[in-house]
Order: C-alpha cells, then sequence, then structure tokens
C-alpha cells in the first residue's frame, strides 16, 4: 500500500505547486517524485527541468537541448571512456592476474595476507581504471575466489574487497575526479595529483583495520615468504605495473594532459593485450568496445541532463540563497565542512556517485570556497564521501555488484563491510580538515 501512496502522494504535491506557480519548488518535487518512482537518473533531472522550464516559461525549451551539448562539450570529459576502456581492455587481457598474484607474493606472507594482497592489488589497479565499480568487478572477482578458496570467511572477502575498491576515483586515475573538474572548472591534472596522498592513507588505514580483524579472528598467514617466487610475479607483472607510472608519472611532469593520459593508457593497454601477452583477441576487444560504449553513454547523458538542472539552480539564485544561509548559520569553516560532510554522506545513501556531483558540486561549492575552501581540496573531500556511499545501502553499487560476483546474499555483503566503514570515515575526516593532506603535493608541483 506504502509503495503506491507515496508516489501518488508527490503528484499531487507537484500538481499543487503547479497550480500556486511555486515553479522552484515544483522543480524539486518533481525531482523527487521521479526519483521515488525509481526512473533512471538521468531522466529524473532531464524530465523535472524540462517540465520546470515549459511551465515557468522562463527560457525557449530549444536553451535546454543547447545547454546539453554545451554540458557534454569539453575537452576534458574525453577522459572518460578512454580511461574506462583502458580499464576494460586490462581486465579482458588478464592484466588484473598478473597484478594479483604480484601482491600476492609481496604481502601474503603476513597474517591475513589475502585481505592485505587484497587492498594492495587495489592500489595498483587504481592507477589504471580510475572507477570502484571496475575495480569491485574485475579484480574483486579474482581476490573474493582466492580468499574463500583459502578458507576467510566470504562475508570477510567481500567487505575488504569493497571497501579497497573505493580507493580507485581516489588515486589517479579517476572518473568522479574528471566530472567534478569539469562542473567545479578546477584543474584535473591538480586533482588527480591531490588524491594521491588521500589514496595511500585510506589504503594504510584499511590495512591495520584488516591486521586488526585477522589477529582478532586468527586468520592464517596464506604463504611463506619466496624472493624467487617474488622475483618472478614482479617480472611477469613489470609492464602492467608500469600502466599506473606512465599514466601519473606523464600527467605531473607535464608530459600529458589528463585526457591524453587515457589515451596513452589505452594504447599501452592494447599493446600489453595483444602483442606482449596475446591474451585479447578480437571478440574480446569488440566485446570490451560495446562495454565501453554503453557505459560512456550512461555517463555523458547523466553529465548533459544534471547540466540543465544545475543551469536552474545557479539562474534562479538558489546556489547564492544556500550560500546566504549557512553564513548566517555559522561563521565557522569547521562547522561549514561539517555541515557538507554530512549532507554528501547522507546523498551518499541514495544516489549514484556521477549523478550526486553534477547536482551538489554548483550548490555545495560556492559555500565552500567562500569559508576559504580551496575547489581542488573540495573535489577530493566530495569524491571521498560519496566513494563511501558506494558501501551503504540502498544504493550501494558495489555492494550489488559484489554479491553478484560473489554470490554472497547483499544482508551479508553488507555486514561484512561495515567494520572497514571506520577507517574509511577516519580517512575522510582527517582529509577533511587537514587540507595538506591533498593539497601538499598539487601546491608542491603547480603552485
Amino acid at each position: 500500500m506504502f509503495p503506491t501512496i507515496i508516489p501518488v502522494f508527490f503528484i499531487a504535491i507537484c500538481i499543487a505547486l503547479l497550480m500556486t506557480e511555486h515553479y522552484l519548488s515544483f522543480l524539486f518535487a518533481s525531482l523527487a517524485t521521479f526519483l521515488i518512482l525509481g526512473c533512471p537518473v538521468a531522466i529524473c533531472l532531464a524530465g523535472s527541468s524540462l517540465l520546470f522550464v515549459f511551465f515557468s516559461g522562463q527560457v525557449p525549451s530549444i536553451v535546454v537541448a543547447k545547454r546539453m551539448i554545451d554540458g557534454i562539450d569539453s575537452f576534458s570529459l574525453l577522459a572518460i571512456p578512454f580511461f574506462i576502456f583502458a580499464g576494460n581492455l586490462m581486465n579482458s587481457a588478464g592484466i588484473t592476474h598478473r597484478i594479483f598474484d604480484f601482491a600476492k607474493a609481496s604481502m601474503g606472507w603476513t597474517r591475513g595476507g589475502l585481505a592485505h594482497v587484497n587492498v594492495g592489488a587495489s592500489v595498483v589497479f587504481s592507477g589504471m581504471s580510475g572507477a570502484a565499480v571496475a575495480d569491485a568487478g574485475g579484480l574483486g572477482a579474482i581476490e573474493i575466489r582466492a580468499m574463500k578458496d583459502a578458507g576467510y570467511d566470504p562475508a570477510f572477502a567481500v567487505g575488504v574487497t569493497a571497501a579497497s575498491s573505493t580507493i580507485g576515483p581516489i588515486i589517479p586515475p579517476s572518473l568522479p575526479l574528471v566530472i567534478y573538474g569539469v562542473m567545479a572548472s578546477a584543474s584535473v591534472g591538480q586533482l588527480f595529483v591531490a588524491g594521491l596522498i588521500p589514496g595511500f592513507l585510506m589504503a594504510a588505514a584499511l590495512m591495520l583495520m584488516v591486521a586488526w580483524m585477522a589477529k582478532r579472528q586468527n586468520y592464517p598467514r596464506d604463504c611463506e615468504f619466496s624472493f624467487s617466487v617474488l622475483w618472478y610475479t614482479f617480472k611477469r607483472a613489470f609492464l602492467s605495473l608500469l600502466t599506473p607510472v606512465i599514466i601519473i608519472g606523464g600527467i605531473s611532469t607535464g608530459m600529458f594532459t589528463p585526457t591524453e593520459a587515457a589515451i596513452a593508457a589505452v594504447v599501452y593497454a592494447m599493446i600489453l593485450g595483444s602483442v606482449v601477452y596475446r591474451t585479447l583477441s578480437l571478440r574480446h576487444f569488440l566485446r570490451v568496445s560495446m562495454e565501453t560504449i554503453e557505459t560512456t553513454s550512461v555517463i555523458l547523458l547523466i553529465v548533459a541532463s544534471a547540466t540543465i538542472f544545475a543551469w536552474i539552480l545557479t539562474s534562479n539564485q538558489i546556489t547564492a540563497a544556500f550560500v546566504e544561509v549557512l553564513s548566517g548559520f555559522t561563521d565557522s569553516k569547521f562547522v561549514t565542512l561539517l555541515i557538507i560532510t554530512l549532507i554528501l554522506f547522507f546523498v551518499g545513501f541514495f544516489m549514484e556517485t556521477i549523478a550526486a556531483i553534477t547536482i551538489l558540486v554548483p550548490v555545495l561549492l560556492p559555500v565552500a570556497v567562500s569559508f576559504g575552501v580551496d575547489p581542488v581540496h573540495f573535489g577530493i573531500i566530495v569524491v571521498l564521501n560519496l566513494m563511501i556511499g558506494l558501501l551503504t545501502p540502498p544504493v550501494g553499487m558495489v555492494l550489488y555488484v559484489l554479491s553478484q560476483v560473489s554470490g554472497v546474499p547483499f544482508e551479508k555483503c553488507v555486514k561484512g563491510t561495515a567494520p572497514f566503514l571506520i577507517p574509511l570515515v577516519i580517512s575522510l575526516l582527517l582529509v577533511t580538515f587537514i587540507p595538506e593532506f591533498s593539497m601538499w603535493l598539487p601546491t608542491l608541483l603547480y603552485r
């Protein structure tokens, strides 16, 4: 009964607001209605924006189409399909197996070794894909299978895999940071460099939690340390391990723009898969190409739709009003950052990452800047918050992916992931309130 009543209730509110010509309130009510009805995020954003434009008559409808085109007419956004393509190529070509084997030889000898391997492999793979779901769906399947075969609790295996996959969009390259850079008119190169230290901080915090849980649950050492095995796996993975060096080194030294680095990553992955390892067949290449086209289309449609929504908010002074409200509420930078963090954390429970960035950044960024927060620092705060949202129901995209990959029920995935939220939240607070974690490297290299 309630699932039927709620949409009807919101539709009634929309009609009432429309009749009283409260068009801005109608915009938010119609967005909420579309979301409750389960429409795709792009339809929710574009649909509510189109209805607002149609009924308010503020601008001709043709302006909406132009704004959508302008929203994705960005050189920086070209990095998105290429980074997605590079990550998909590496998964398809078996490069992730080589990375996992090397990580196992490096860290598998510690107590709870495969859990440490899980985090370490995610750090390496994060320098290639830039997407948490790609990490979870590709490398995560290998990691969970290995941990289950070694006798680890499946929920624990899913939990550490889910938590470590959130490192992917923090350490460059990062698809969410590209989207943020476009929305905030911030340097994508500086955002990439700013994510390095926070990413390693997250990895260290997760490894500390793994060490504590492994000791408490008496997990074994998964293998004996062998220098010969370490050297052998390093040689097998060496060319794969060069991928993040090429991407991050090229961007930080000024050899590549982020978009050019994405293209270089694709070319390098194709050479490794088809020429060096010879594991990438034409059939795999075509399948990966179609997957990349599909994923990119969805992302760009969300960005285009969110551009209209953000433009309506800005043109109607919603962002300025929000700045004024928060400024009247507090003059403390600390309290403002805490409020923004709570907003982002809450939104992450219910909204997909890219949609949340495109909707919230135009509203929250002016507030943060007015209190002296650097846009680059704020970008890391936003993305780290929303990465934690990938691990929390009801949306929890990474949890759904890993539940499907591992065969572990969704409820057990949530339970297994819960302890790892503690080190991630601690990392978030440190990065939020100690700007040097994210700003030291960009200041050193760019300013």
